[in-house]
């Protein structure tokens, strides 16, 4: 291509730097809120789909590893968090410190000047020690620390990460209590108030112990973002369970059906009647691929003509999925040739180009070429509607595709 759009990135990731919660909890928290202890790793497995890490007691054996520390929970940094700058076989499952990450992982002007070195002009962030969607602070016993310690990750997003230091290329993604959708909705709003414009959500929130999308009870919630035009970010993971199929399955087995959370959670979304409910909300399936799209779309309306009388979504989905989806739904991809060859049956205005800056899937620092080789067949304005032009229309940023704040 003689031009390739400048990206705007739905999907990268912020390793949050030791101070966040030290210097923006109150006092009285600074000794039982998130911090880092630097300590051994004892041992680390990730099968099954479950990431199990043990923390060794000072002079124990095994590697030194910055740990965050949090109530009972004690997780490492890893270099599957930030392994941007390594050769593939170099990537392993291990934990690391802060010393031996790419410091744009947590560092704003390094993740800049990342940014720029990868054909990047902005880019949405996920979090790493809350995970996709904060869930480490809803299995928090203490209630009271767990929303102030949202609070305070959200304050450290909007004003240091996404701050003037940024320049509006970084673009605010927040995290929610999830045990209290009244809760969540004010924080929707609160945030909502000074531009902040995507929210993160479990793509299964049972899976955490949490109501379905199929309740009232995140009705709240649901209003909150329809009401503010905050969009449901949803990363895969963000249910604390990656899709496997055995106890004892490889993590390469897991990594090949990354989509499938997105796959199931879609359908519970089309199937849900929210949509009719909340005209305006929109969801997004960070690094879900897309190219599983367009088969889902086909069953779904298959089932909803021929079954909806006896499958319970007569009364609620009044309309096609795939005219839902085509209204409320966004598939984000960074490696995707099959999907783009199949655009026609996704839709081009529901496709979000990304790229996973730092993880270990990341196409960084070749996302332009990436993007070129799978997207050269198609026009022009199209390219630029999927590498930036959806994004900035979706998440409300400038005709520059920057982050405007409040």
């Amino acid at each position: 291509m003689e031009s390739f759009p400048k990206i705007i990135s739905v999907d990268d990731h912020t390793v949050e730097p030791p101070h966040v919660w030290r210097d923006r909890l109150p006092s009285k928290y600074r000794d039982s809120g998130p911090r880092i202890v630097r300590a051994p790793l004892k041992e680390m497995t990730f099968i099954g789909g479950k990431f199990a890490p043990k923390m060794g007691a000072p002079g124990d054996d095994g590697p030194l590893a910055d740990w965050w520390v949090y109530e009972d929970l004690h997780r490492p940094l890893t270099r599957l968090d930030t392994a941007v700058g390594y050769d593939r076989d170099e990537v392993k499952l291990e934990a690391i410190t802060y010393e031996q990450m790419r410091p744009g992982s947590f560092s704003v002007p390094d993740r800049l000047a990342d940014m720029d070195v990868n054909h990047v002009q902005s880019a949405l962030c996920f979090p790493t020690f809350p995970r996709f969607c904060g869930q480490t602070f809803t299995e928090a016993a203490d209630r009271e620390l767990g929303l102030l310690g949202v609070r305070a990750y959200n304050d450290w997003m909007v004003e240091e990460w996404c701050g003037p230091e940024a320049r509006g290329r970084l673009i605010p993604l927040i995290i929610i209590p999830l045990w209290d959708a009244e809760l969540a909705a004010a924080e929707v709003r609160r945030n909502a108030a000074r531009g902040v414009r995507a929210v993160c959500f479990s793509e299964i929130p049972p899976n955490l112990g949490l109501p379905s999308i199929h309740t009232d009870d995140w009705d709240p919630l649901l209003a909150a973002c329809d009401e503010t035009g905050t969009v449901i970010a949803m990363h895969i993971g963000s249910s604390s369970r990656m899709p496997s199929t055995s106890a004892d399955a490889p993590p390469a087995v897991g990594s090949t059906i990354t989509f499938a959370n997105c796959c199931f959670s879609m359908v519970d979304w089309l199937m849900s009647g929210k949509f009719e409910r909340f005209p305006n909300l929109k969801v997004m399936y960070a690094e879900g691929q897309i190219g599983w799209i367009p088969y889902i779309l086909e069953r779904a309306d298959v089932v909803w003509e021929e079954n909806r009388g006896w499958g319970g979504v007569a009364d609620k989905v009044l309309r096609p999925p795939s005219e839902l989806f085509a209204e409320h739904v966004y598939g984000c991809f960074f490696d995707d040739a099959f999907g783009l060859r199949n655009l026609d049956a996704i839709g081009v205005g529901n496709v979000l180009y990304e790229t996973d800056y730092p993880h270990s899937d990341s196409t960084w620092p070749k996302s332009r070429e990436v993007g070129e080789a799978q997207m050269g067949h198609l026009a022009p304005d199209v390219v630029d509607r999927i590498v930036r032009g959806n994004a900035i229309e979706l998440l409300g940023l400038t005709a520059d595709g920057l982050w405007a704040g409040a």
